[in-house]
């Protein structure tokens, strides 16, 4: 046994008695869409202080808690708040709540995100369902020794995106009238916004969205054989795109501007996954 699937197993036994929901799905909030989780049926919620050894979220705006419940009759495992490569945590710390919600019993992980676009037919406020990634600017959370219990030393990475699932946010996105873009999602270190020649750059390489978390996480997820499927929230175009200058302030007013339509096409499609 790894100490890293020692730790992960730690982790679970700390928090076993108090959790009373096998979710299927394992939802990811990201920054500005955190608010969602307060709307479903709540069973229970478990702030990660309590739990042995977890990494705590230090982003304004990021709850930092697990929320147990049901999105109608599904049951779902929130993270209201990730933990960033850019606090200073280890990508081990990064990707073990990830590999937490595995062990708690998720089979489906849907990750969001507010992400910057560097496609010039984005726009502020559209949805991007992410059918691919570039994860190559952060280190691999497989790096080190492989974790047998949660999967193979090399793992495929053809479909990180489940094609069934995203055929799925195709047609919600559809039959409610919401408009969805698709396209690639690079990961930076962060915390600082993208340089015009860094957002150059991420286009030439084939990214449409940029941003500073959940590439990492779908590897780690890909490894333990979960289907995944993520939407981006384009909160504002990339450095060098727009006259104004970036702020992560303009990342959560964009958010909280199509919360409602978010929480729909969100509620929705996980209500399909059933």
């Amino acid at each position: 046994m790894t100490a890293a699937y020692e730790r992960l197993k730690n982790c679970y036994g700390s928090i076993q008695d108090k959790v009373s929901v096998r979710p299927k799905v394992a939802l990811v909030l990201g920054s500005g869409l955190g608010d969602y989780a307060d709307g479903i049926r709540i069973v229970s919620t478990l702030d990660y202080h309590e739990i042995n050894g977890f990494p705590v979220s230090t982003v304004s705006g990021h709850k930092g808690r697990f929320v147990f419940g049901y999105v109608e009759d599904v049951p779902v495992v929130i993270m209201q708040g990730r933990v960033h490569y850019y606090e200073g945590y280890s990508m081990e710390d990064v990707v073990l709540p990830i590999r937490l919600m595995k062990m708690m019993g998720a089979e489906i992980l849907f990750l969001t995100n507010a992400a910057g676009g560097v496609n010039y037919n984005f726009h502020p406020g559209d949805f991007m369902m992410i059918t691919d990634q570039i994860s190559d600017f952060v280190p691999s959370p497989l790096i080190g020794p492989n974790i047998e219990e949660l999967g193979e030393r090399f793992p495929d990475m053809s479909h990180i995106y489940d094609p069934e699932l995203c055929q799925l946010l195709r047609e919600v996105s559809r039959d409610l009238g919401i408009a969805l873009q698709e396209g690639t999602y690079l990961q930076l270190t962060g915390p600082n916004f993208e340089s015009p020649h860094e957002v150059k750059m991420c286009r030439i390489l084939g990214a449409d969205a940029v941003g500073m978390s959940t590439a990492c996480e779908a590897v780690a997820a890909n490894h333990m054989k979960m289907r995944i499927c993520g939407i981006s929230c384009i909160s504002n175009l990339g450095c060098g795109m727009a006259e104004q200058p970036l702020s992560h302030s303009e990342v959560k007013e964009t958010a909280d501007q199509v919360a409602p339509r978010f929480k729909k096409l969100i509620t929705e499609a996980i209500v399909r996954m059933a």
